[in-house]
């Protein structure tokens, strides 16, 4: 079976689409990073969304959230300040680092520590010059219209 596929034909046809291409790779080599600490990703309403981390045992001091261009990355780091012995760890404090490809004009908005859960906002934002905007059409009026009198009902 096959599981990667050739772009190439697509590479002639089309410009502007290198980052859809590389997001399109990196999803078929996904299934084999480490997926620690589980996350969910929620969309909050029509531009808002947000992104949930479980940070058992780390404080906010030991993660750092670093946006830039359209990645946001997640890192965490224990720092040990005493040696302990346990005779079981179930909760695991292991060095992480999450990665998250955001879609145009996607910001960070903020983030919250809550009960072991990392929550960071997310909002798209997009730039007045993007939306649509309607346009006005210049021109002599048309000599053959003419306006119909009558009553408003």
């Amino acid at each position: 079976m096959r599981t990667t596929y050739d772009f190439a034909p697509l590479w002639r046809s089309t410009i502007g689409f290198d980052r859809l291409f590389d997001l399109v790779d990196a999803a078929q080599q996904a299934g084999t990073e480490d997926n620690y600490p589980p996350c969910n990703v929620e969309r909050l309403g029509e531009d808002r969304y947000q992104i949930s981390l479980a940070v058992a045992g780390f404080s906010a001091d030991e993660i750092a959230i670093t946006a830039e261009q359209s990645v946001l990355t997640v890192e965490g780091r224990k720092s040990e300040k005493q040696q302990r012995e346990f005779l079981y760890q179930g909760i695991s404090s292991r060095p992480f680092k999450r990665q998250f490809n955001l879609a145009d004009y996607v910001q960070v908005k903020g983030a919250a520590f809550d009960n072991g859960l990392l929550q960071i906002e997310l909002v798209r934002e997009i730039p007045e010059a993007m939306k649509p905007r309607r346009i006005t059409i210049d021109g002599a009026p048309a000599s053959n219209v003419r306006q119909i009198d009558g009553k408003a009902a």
